[in-house]
């Protein structure tokens, strides 16, 4: 049952200018850091932890449809809660809240129209294991004063958020219900977020579908019908009523996946391409019915990963991701604006993202950012005299001295068995070349997902500032990296996906970047690599620290009935080919089951959990630290109650970056 966070307030209060509002996002973030530091840092150790791991004071930056607000999400100046404040920018750049509650926080938000949003919101302060039973939505209104309440209908999903282009309703939304037991959406109905009336849409679509893409107009142009294991998609021509098969396959094998869909019915498809299967994105042929052999987007050595940017329909762009973010323009006009930014802010990264994109009245956002600088959010108005176009809206961050961080470099090396390995390294301030440094392992989660691209990370920046050289190695299973490098994770949880990550330290220590001294630590994945890596490779690692890790694999695999969990439906289709099938792949299985292992696990552990993990459930944590007691090494033990797979409440962060710092300090050194 829900649970009402109080009565929402909102801002009729006087417009405040970016100015002003910078001011007060300043006295807030000096007040927080008053009670949590005596003196201003001098060095990067005297950052405290806080600095790393609260909220940021700017975030979720949106243009409105048109450009004539900006939306950006805050907590600065409102008692640390999460709320929305939306930028006039028709003339002179006034701010205002709105929407701001007294107990609960802003999650997200979406433009339906210039004037209106949907707020989704939570309570952040009763932990990540909570949120999915505490979230509400709003119609708030951008010039402030209105906010209510949304009542979406139990099962009720958002697909599209149509733009509202000239003669069409503005004030209307796509949903369906899914069904629970098939996944299949019924019949797209249209949601008038103004008065709660639905409509049902006239739209012809496939019996059993599961997901669609759409055009701006809110017309669905290609259709996905999964059952867990196969994948069918199907397209609908612009001009055309009828659906018509577009690629069938596996879905861990597709032959090619939509990516989106223009208003004249153009499908941009990715693809895999060369031995290592790269990502390239490509147009759809509708004569030849396959991709175009000539990629549009291609990023050697990585997957094309990225997001199209649109301005009314028109695509304009994609934003994408290599070993950093950037931005291939198709329009020339924007193409030539992205080297007028560069040229302005040559540090870093400037993420562009424009409304009337190259038009001589364009509103564009700016956010330069670097690996030692969480960034800065700018504003650009063409339409204004040369001198008044730019103006600064804030950091990001406000209380994070750059000069203080510690510097990313991305490298690729050789794992033993010849495969590439891209590996991220954090350097902390103060390592000389030449002068190693004691390490930590840091192993992403997933395991398939990108462990993080080159960039400010609260993480590797908190640890590098205790003086410890930071190694993320992006092992076989990382995606980002080609279709090979994904797959050859299959099977090989503690195996060669381990050996990976033993790898990266055993080249770090051959470049004289890392010492002897070494701990490994990471989440999800990342604590069973942990759990694998103390028991596998014992010599490398001096303490293991692993948060929400699994550490059962039969437990993973199989389930059991009184472990509450959300993997039925992996467990069904994907985890027996991606993991190990639970009867055939059984010794396997146990082989690399840390849980079995713990008698091999001399190094000191932590070990921390959420309560109420559905990821990875409390009892993986309960078995290895009972397991380790009985092999006479007994772990520092922690649980988080609220917290589901990660921590939310800024008070559990901060008191688990405090645990790992003693942690570390005890077993490696306190560092540079």
């Amino acid at each position: 049952m829900k649970r009402w966070m109080g009565a929402p307030t909102t801002a009729r209060v006087k417009p405040m200018t970016a100015w002003a509002l910078a001011a007060a996002m300043a006295v807030t973030t000096v007040a927080a850091a008053a009670q949590t530091a005596v003196d201003v840092p001098k060095k990067p150790r005297d950052v405290p932890p806080q600095v790393f791991f609260r909220g940021a004071d700017l975030d979720m930056t949106t243009l409105s449809p048109t450009g004539k607000r900006l939306a950006v999400a805050s907590s600065a100046g409102a008692g640390l809660r999460v709320g929305v404040v939306v930028f006039d920018l028709t003339d002179k750049i006034e701010a205002r809240r709105a929407a701001q509650f007294r107990d609960i926080d802003v999650s997200s938000y979406q433009w339906v129209n210039d004037d209106k949003m949907i707020v989704w919101t939570w309570d952040r302060r009763l932990g990540s294991g909570r949120y999915s039973d505490d979230a509400n939505q709003y119609l708030v209104s951008a010039a402030g004063g209105s906010v209510e309440h949304i009542r979406f209908e139990r099962g009720d999903q958002l697909l599209a958020l149509p733009f509202p282009h000239p003669g069409e309703p503005a004030n209307r939304v796509l949903v369906a219900k899914t069904s629970y037991t098939s996944g299949a959406m019924l019949q797209p109905a249209w949601l008038n977020v103004e008065t709660g009336r639905r409509t049902a849409s006239d739209m012809d679509t496939p019996q059993g579908a599961t997901g669609y893409l759409f055009d701006s107009h809110g017309v669905p142009r290609v259709a996905y019908i999964d059952d867990g294991k196969r994948r069918k998609i199907l397209q609908r021509p612009a001009g055309s009523k009828d659906w018509t098969p577009l690629v069938e396959g596996e879905q861990l094998h597709m032959p090619f996946e939509p990516a989106a869909v223009t208003d004249d019915g153009q499908l941009y498809v990715t693809s895999a391409s060369g031995p290592q299967g790269y990502d390239v994105l490509t147009r759809y042929d509708r004569e030849t019915q396959a991709p175009e052999p000539r990629p549009l987007v291609s990023a050697p050595g990585f997957d094309y990963q990225g997001d199209f940017l649109r301005d009314a329909g028109r695509v304009v762009g994609v934003r994408l991701v290599t070993d950093a973010p950037g931005t291939v323009w198709f329009d020339p006009e924007m193409k030539r604006f992205q080297a007028v930014v560069d040229a302005r802010f040559p540090e870093g990264i400037n993420d562009v993202r424009c409304r009337r994109c190259g038009k001589p009245d364009m509103v564009a956002t700016v956010f330069n950012s670097s690996d030692r600088d969480p960034g800065t959010h700018w504003v650009y108005r063409a339409a204004l005299p040369e001198a008044e176009r730019w103006a600064v809206l804030g950091r990001r961050r406000s209380d994070v001295d750059p000069s203080l961080m510690a510097s990313v470099d991305f490298h690729r090396i050789k794992a033993r068995d010849g495969r590439d390995l891209p590996v991220w390294i954090t350097l902390p301030q103060g390592v000389k070349p030449g002068h190693a440094a004691p390490a930590i392992v840091l192993v992403h989660g997933g395991p398939w997902v990108r462990g993080r691209v080159w960039g400010w990370d609260g993480m590797s920046q908190f640890l590098a500032s205790r003086g410890y050289l930071v190694i993320e190695p992006e092992f076989r299973g990382s995606i980002g990296y080609g279709n090979a490098h994904m797959k050859a994770s299959f099977g090989q949880w503690g195996q060669a996906m381990q050996d990976d990550v033993a790898d990266a330290l055993l080249w770090a220590q051959g470049q004289k970047l890392a010492t002897d001294k070494a701990c490994i630590a990471g989440a999800s994945y990342g604590g069973y690599a942990v759990m694998m890596g103390l028991a596998k490779h014992p010599s490398l690692y001096r303490c293991g620290a692993a948060w929400v890790g699994v550490t059962d694999l039969e437990l993973l695999v199989k389930g059991e009935r009184w472990v509450d969990d959300d993997s039925d439906l992996a467990r069904k289709y994907s985890i027996p080919e991606m993991i190990g099938d639970p009867v055939k792949d059984i010794e396997m299985l146990r082989a690399n089951s840390p849980v079995l292992l713990a008698d091999r696990m001399k190094a000191p552990v932590l070990l921390a959990y959420g309560e109420m993990d559905r990821r990875v459930p409390l009892a993986h944590g309960e078995r290895m630290r009972d397991a380790l007691i009985k092999a006479g090494n007994t772990p520092e033990w922690v649980v988080y109650p609220g917290e589901g797979h990660g921590w939310a409440k800024n008070v559990n962060r901060v008191d688990f970056a405090n645990r790992l710092e003693a942690f570390f300090a005890k077993h490696l050194g306190a560092g540079n």
